[in-house]
């Protein structure tokens, strides 16, 4: 029996355009003779497949392109080049806080990310749920979250994610931040969500994290997908760049 292609990257090449010289004004363009502008390739011909219940690490160096190929896949970045398919729903984890809005109190953030996500229509439990998880005392979800320590945005945000009863759970780098109990308890619910079968993208500079989560991985360098395979093998490579 075949499995199922849940994530399709195809050839998938970004780049962007930098400013390397502070141009910052149409006078400064005008008078500048050269092109104050480089374009930086950010991943090239990226090409990987991940089958449904799977869980793919990526892992890499700062700079390699690993949370630009999540963001490609989530479908906020669009490639210069190559093709994308995603089949299901997803929950992302990109980086801390990202999707709070900062004005707001954290129950205000929790009701209307959970209205975009439609999980308040299926679980009427999920606002308690999540206050539970995130271990947010009802003073501190009844402040804004501009006031909030990056610990407090951090449990906020992976509660209200781990939420979203969606197909695929994509984390960037997120369990880096917080304290060692909230971190564990973290990874028990990836591990939970691993075991009914849902899809995972786990982005971590601790490969003995992916090691654990991913059956399979992949390696980045500059930009280039260097090595792939069973998460073990490719976590050994990783370590052998330092």
């Amino acid at each position: 029996m075949s499995k199922e292609t849940i994530i399709s990257v195809d050839k998938v090449h970004v780049s962007f355009w930098q400013n390397n010289v502070g141009v910052h004004s149409i006078k400064d363009l005008i008078t500048y003779r050269k092109s104050p502008f480089t374009n930086k390739t950010i991943l090239n011909n990226i090409s990987v497949e991940v089958n449904k219940g799977e869980s793919l690490g990526i892992l890499g160096r700062n700079g390699s392109g690993k949370s630009t190929l999540l963001r490609t896949i989530a479908g906020i970045i669009k490639p210069d080049e190559g093709k994308v398919t995603v089949k299901g729903t997803f929950a992302p984890i990109l980086a801390i806080g990202a999707g709070l809005e900062q004005e707001l109190t954290g129950y205000e953030n929790i009701t209307l990310l959970l209205a975009l996500y439609g999980t308040a229509r299926k679980n009427t439990n999920a606002v308690e749920n999540i206050r539970e998880f995130s271990e947010l005392s009802d003073e501190v979800l009844r402040m804004p979250v501009k006031q909030y320590s990056s610990g407090m945005v951090a449990r906020l945000a992976f509660s209200i994610s781990l939420a979203n009863e969606s197909d695929i759970l994509i984390i960037d780098e997120v369990l880096a931040v917080g304290d060692q109990g909230f971190q564990a308890k973290c990874l028990e619910k990836i591990y939970k969500i691993k075991n009914e079968g849902k899809t995972i993208l786990f982005v971590s500079h601790f490969p003995d994290d992916v090691a654990k989560i991913c059956n399979k991985a992949i390696l980045l360098e500059h930009g280039e997908l260097i090595h792939s395979g069973n998460s073990l093998d490719v976590c050994n490579h990783y370590r052998q760049l330092f």
